[in-house]
């Protein structure tokens, strides 16, 4: 692969972004969000899950892997809701 067709993280995220961007124009919001985030805890447990080489590890890992992701989110979310009200008036133009 090379460098010039790796993306960077917020290219991504971007792309997560439409893709519910268009599913939000065809179902509710709430039915997007919802459907975001049990992708993400799938994906999340899959990536936890294919870091260790047994259930019983996975089983050992599993409240540690609860609590890094509950924090990480926590944080991601408080980030974007501060974003969203220092721009709040251009992010809701109606």
């Amino acid at each position: 692969m090379s460098e010039n067709s790796s993306k960077t993280f917020q290219e991504r995220v971007d792309e997560f972004v439409a893709i519910a961007n268009q599913q939000a124009a065809e179902s509710s919001v709430e039915d997007v969000n919802t459907a975001v985030l049990f992708s993400a805890a799938r994906f999340n447990a899959f990536s936890v899950a294919r870091s260790v080489e047994t259930a019983e590890n996975l089983q050992a890992e599993k409240q540690a892997a609860i609590e890094y992701f509950t924090q990480r989110y926590a944080e991601m979310l408080n980030q974007n809701l501060e974003e969203y009200i220092a721009r709040f008036d251009s992010y809701t133009q109606k």
